[in-house]
């Protein structure tokens, strides 16, 4: 039996340890690591073991009885959310790691909610129980109050099978059938232990042990637990599945994209198709990865994690086979920042190491901004920051710094309008109309046909589609993506002799800044959901500073002396608050955050007049059309454009 497990915690709440003696115990390492003496074996890399905090997420293998585990150890910083995020996908089972001392912490929020966004069933491990001030049982109290009341400790209630009388009730509580069964005849082992596991899969009951990583106490018996509460089930029989849920790239060069089977198997020179266009290529190697070490196989088998070489354009949450393609991602950047380097490197050799490092992490959304003539990157924090330093300079010898981080806004419309767009210099023709419409929240651009092809042909209709969704587009106010818009070709026309391939790129760009000119634009700015817990009595300074934040707050819930306020509030605003917080409540309050989409600027003209977009000087579009009259071009200016079109 193959299953897939993640380990998941707040930054220092023990996580990788936690992982070191699940290998120790199994046999899959020799002796276990410290993070805090650089030798821990799934921090692996240079950076992590000086940093002491895992970035990239590991894996290892092990085996325990009739089944055959793939850990990962995903990083606990918030800066690195995205990669933690894009390992959940393939997680049979996750296990949170809470600190005893410290309890529910922000980042262990944002898990939470993840896992219960991909619905991947939970096992807490209540770690730290050695340290002073340690309090496993209060920590569980909060686990029932802010994630589940369906948390039940297994701590000596759960062994070889059999289940204390406490814990057969409180599964009979949560089954009917259990229930009846339990007031007719009693507890039957068998039926439980088949209910229980089947509860966990279905995140009915979220089982708790408790333990001290450091020390290894709970360990093993915590270990035996998951074994027997655990199961999974993949089909070898089905045609070959999978999802590519990470990019690495080796010493050569060679694209690595490591997955997870959900189906089928796959051998060494097999062809796949993947990726939303079913490109063919073949597979070259299969390797098995323990850490950064990995061996070559022959074949791989559903329920597998394993990585492939031969894709060479492939990307994350990409589906192989008969998997569909994931749906990435809930964790996004709120924040961009600009690449600083010597002025003696070519931009184009910088910005092909940034597209790698943007392969292995979408989240970078890499770009070169034509305007503003510099590479920008999109990121979660300083940290993140700081380790992309370190990563340049390893790995391609360049020494580079980051601008100061700054929000990252984007654009929409209001109302709709329709776009016209005209490209006929002499030998060129192409005439594209589009219909602009205000999207839901959210819903990002969007591209749409309503175009006959008696107007237009298909292929010509395919291409200015194309164009629309190449890119980002750039909105007026201050040139940010423009987003939560649906763009519809609604008509357009061609010319047999004289349209040419990039004509109907030229006339639809033109189309669609001919149409943001005529409509209301609005400047959007990312907001997050926050989650603040502190002390009666310091209640009213949280509900000032909310509100001096331009946030809104829900009504607070006070429960044994803590009130926990709720709400949303800029990023712009709040991004900095967990220092303040920390210093006024002397590190008591607990703070979560998580990006929650964007909405109306609070400070749209403030914004606008600091970024200092000019629109008319943006050297990928213009609103301005160009006609053809007697042999010679000329141009229309976008609030003429309507009265001159052919289509009309």
């Amino acid at each position: 039996m193959n299953k897939t497990i993640g380990i998941l915690a707040h930054v220092d709440a023990g996580k990788t340890t936690f992982s070191e003696q699940l290998l120790y115990h199994t046999k899959s390492i020799r002796q276990r690591g410290r993070v805090d003496h650089q030798s821990a074996f799934l921090d692996s890399h240079a950076i992590e073991k000086s940093r002491g905090i895992t970035i990239f997420a590991d894996q290892a293998s092990f085996s325990l009885n009739e089944s055959t585990y793939f850990l990962i150890d995903t990083p606990g910083h918030v800066d690195f959310s995205p990669e933690m995020e894009r390992s959940i996908q393939v997680m049979d089972y996750a296990i949170i790691i809470v600190s005893a001392v410290d309890g529910i912490e922000g980042h262990t929020e944002t898990v939470w909610q993840l896992l219960e966004k991909y619905k991947v069933p939970v096992f807490f491990f209540i770690n730290k129980t050695d340290r002073e001030g340690a309090e496993p049982n209060q920590v569980l109290e909060e686990i029932r109050l802010n994630f589940s009341k369906d948390a039940c400790d297994i701590n000596g209630s759960f062994q070889n099978g059999v289940m204390s009388e406490e814990l057969a009730e409180f599964i009979a509580e949560r089954n009917e059938a259990l229930l009846t069964q339990y007031v007719e005849s009693g507890y039957d082992e068998t039926l439980w232990l088949e209910a229980f596991q089947n509860m966990i899969a279905a995140r009915q009951i979220f089982p708790c042990a408790s333990g001290s990583a450091l020390q290894d106490t709970g360990i093993l018996e915590f270990l035996a637990q998951l074994d027997g509460l655990t199961v999974s089930s993949y089909a070898d029989s089905e045609p070959f599945g999978a999802q590519i849920y990470k990019i690495r790239h080796d010493e050569n060069g060679n694209r690595i994209c490591f997955l997870k089977a959900f189906s089928g198997t796959l051998q060494v020179r097999d062809k796949v198709h993947y990726g939303p266009s079913h490109l063919e290529e073949k597979v070259t190697q299969i390797r098995v990865y323990s850490g950064h070490k990995f061996q070559a196989v022959e074949q791989a088998r559903a329920g597998e994690l394993f990585a492939i070489a031969g894709l060479s354009e492939a990307s994350i949450g990409d589906a192989i086979g008969v998997r569909q393609e994931s749906s990435l991602f809930n964790v996004m950047p709120t924040l961009k920042s600009t690449v600083l380097f010597d002025p003696s490197i070519h931009t184009k050799e910088i910005l092909a190491c940034f597209n790698l490092l943007g392969a292995e992490d979408p989240s970078l959304s890499v770009y070169w901004d034509e305007y503003f003539q510099k590479i920008q990157i999109q990121v979660m924090g300083a940290i993140q920051l700081e380790v992309l330093e370190q990563i340049v300079f390893e790995r391609f010898g360049h020494s580079i710094q980051f601008g100061q981080p700054e929000i990252l806004y984007k654009e929409t419309i209001e109302a709709a309008v329709t776009g016209y767009g005209h490209f006929e210099p002499l030998r060129h023709y192409a005439e594209v109309h589009l219909k602009l419409e205000p999207g839901e929240r959210g819903s990002g651009f969007q591209v749409a046909n309503a175009c006959h092809a008696d107007a237009m042909s298909v292929g010509h209709q395919n291409l200015v589609l194309h164009h629309l969704a190449e890119r980002d587009h750039h909105g007026l106010l201050t040139g940010s993506p423009l987003t939560d818009v649906k763009v519809t070709l609604v008509t357009g026309r061609g010319h047999n002799q004289h349209t040419s391939g990039g004509d109907f790129r030229e006339a639809s760009f033109r189309a669609l800044r001919q149409g943001l000119e005529q409509a209301q634009n609005r400047l959007l700015e990312p907001v997050y959901r926050f989650k603040i817990k502190v002390t009666l009595d310091q209640m009213g300074k949280v509900l000032s500073d909310i509100q001096q934040a331009h946030g809104s707050f829900d009504a607070p819930e006070t429960k044994d002396g803590k009130t926990i306020i709720e709400g949303r509030v800029p990023v712009a605003t709040f991004m900095n608050y967990s220092s303040e917080l920390a210093a006024y409540t002397h590190g008591k309050g607990a703070l979560s955050l998580l990006f929650d989409g964007y909405e109306f600027c609070h400070n749209e003209e403030e914004v606008i007049a600091r970024i200092g977009y000019v629109k008319t000087e943006d050297p990928l579009y213009t609103s301005t059309s160009i006609f053809c009259a007697k042999g010679q071009g000329y141009k229309v200016t976008w609030d003429k454009a309507e009265k001159a079109m052919h289509c009309l």
